[in-house]
């Protein structure tokens, strides 16, 4: 599939879009064809793939997603090593919050000829991590500390930076395994400042928190360990 920006762009003001998180790790705590007929049936418009720590054959896992769904399948990647070519595009990650050189542009280097060879699409995207609570997988791996929450001018002012180097789009993350979402009036003052579409993940685990996000600005909002858990909160939103 070609053109998934064009499609997340086209859609925003009309609709909400969820992103369904799938981690190739946990696979097994969840029922696969179920999580991927509810999204089929929910507001969910792509699929991401992607973990803080996969060691599964993610060509495997990427084709078995994709026998029981027709949205768009995205890869998330922590690492250069969590790329596919069967997948339709790639979140290319970039952590700006952080000044670990490996997560700025290291990884990218790695993977840059295989994304090439490859032809999927690619969508550069400003990854921001939000302090929620307690040390999450992704501040862990990528040796970064998070931007405190109560800090919305550093957070308004990463984002910014990272529109005027050409991302396409910025993602605040809480991270996986978030006590806290990431605040509503962040989120609202970020949105507020840049004109690029707004990716929003972690910590949310009800249709309430779900939806504070989306009022305060989000274009999307990713679901993750919540539907893990609770895979019917996909029906309830």
């Amino acid at each position: 599939m070609k053109g998934v920006y064009q499609h997340i762009c086209s859609l925003i003001g009309v609709r909400k879009q969820l992103a369904l998180l799938l981690d190739p790790e946990k696979q097994s705590m969840v029922d696969l064809k179920h999580v991927l007929w509810l999204a089929e049936n929910s507001p969910v418009t792509m699929i991401l793939v992607g973990g803080s720590l996969v060691n599964s054959d993610m060509d495997s896992f990427i084709e078995h997603v994709k026998q029981y769904t027709k949205l768009p399948v995205v890869l998330f990647p922590g690492s250069a090593q969590q790329f596919s070519p069967n997948a339709d595009g790639i979140l290319l990650l970039s952590l700006i919050s952080g000044r670990n050189p490996e997560f700025l542009i290291g990884n990218h280097v790695q993977v840059a000829y295989k994304l090439k060879q490859s032809g999927i699409e690619i969508i550069p995207t400003g990854y921001i991590l939000v302090e929620s609570g307690g040390t999450t997988s992704v501040q862990y791996m990528s040796n970064t500390m998070p931007i405190p929450s109560g800090k919305s001018d550093i957070a308004v002012a990463t984002a910014l930076a990272g529109e005027q180097l050409g991302l396409k789009m910025i993602y605040l993350e809480a991270g996986s395994g978030a006590v806290n979402p990431v605040p509503a009036d962040l989120i609202k003052q970020v949105k507020s400042e840049i004109s690029i579409p707004l990716i929003v993940g972690g910590g949310l685990r009800s249709s309430s928190q779900i939806n504070a996000a989306f009022e305060a600005g989000a274009s999307i909002v990713v679901l993750g360990n919540g539907i893990e858990k609770n895979p019917e909160l996909l029906s309830q939103i």
